[in-house]
């Protein structure tokens, strides 16, 4: 309940970023999350990225203390919950200043974390959600869901390459992160159901 908690309560702070003075003027649709760190309201974001992270880790540490999950499943959930905190560590680039080896790092890391995540849920599924076809098949589709809305973006890198416009205008940028961060947030807090399950 506590992880759970703790990645609901993540997300719930990056939403209430939308209506705060200073960070309500982001445009959602176009904006990424991560602009949020460089706002006014940067300590919230940070704030929501730990609580997420630590979330995040106290399920997966759950999971492989039961041994209820694959070890390739456990490097992921590791390296989704190190990317978090590395984003908070590495705001990403102000453009307004000039690009920054920090904000390299930050796309980095979003990359990995936001890549990496759902193959390990697809790999955790089978022994984390034991006789639970149901939940198993959510946190598949949530799984996939974030790969293709990753797959989305890559899209428009592919066609930026090919000749066409910039790939941060092929899709709206904000809105396509913001529903893969969701699903991805949704996905791991599926890790919970059988941890609660096994505990009534």
């Amino acid at each position: 309940m506590l992880g759970a908690g703790a990645i609901v309560a993540g997300a719930l702070l990056v939403l209430l970023l939308q209506f705060l003075p200073g960070t309500a003027q982001i445009n959602p649709l176009r904006r990424t999350i991560s602009e949020y760190g460089l706002s006014t309201n940067k300590w919230i974001f940070n704030l929501a990225l730990v609580l997420i992270a630590a979330g995040s880790a106290l399920l997966f540490t759950l999971h492989a203390l039961r041994n209820t999950m694959p070890s390739a499943a456990l490097v992921a959930g590791a390296v989704w919950t190190v990317s978090l905190l590395v984003i908070v560590v590495f705001p990403k680039t102000d453009w307004s200043v000039g690009p920054s080896t920090g904000g390299t790092v930050h796309n980095i890391a979003s990359l990995i974390g936001f890549t990496v995540l759902p193959v390990g849920i697809l790999i955790a599924t089978s022994a984390a959600f034991p006789g639970e076809t149901g939940w198993r098949w959510a946190a598949r589709v949530l799984a996939l869901a974030s790969l293709g809305w990753f797959g989305l973006i890559l899209t428009g890198v592919l066609v930026m390459l090919a000749g066409g416009g910039p790939w941060w205008r092929f899709v709206p940028l904000g809105l396509v992160q913001r529903l893969m961060a969701l699903t991805e947030l949704l996905a791991v807090a599926t890790l919970a159901v059988p941890l609660l399950r096994s505990a009534g």
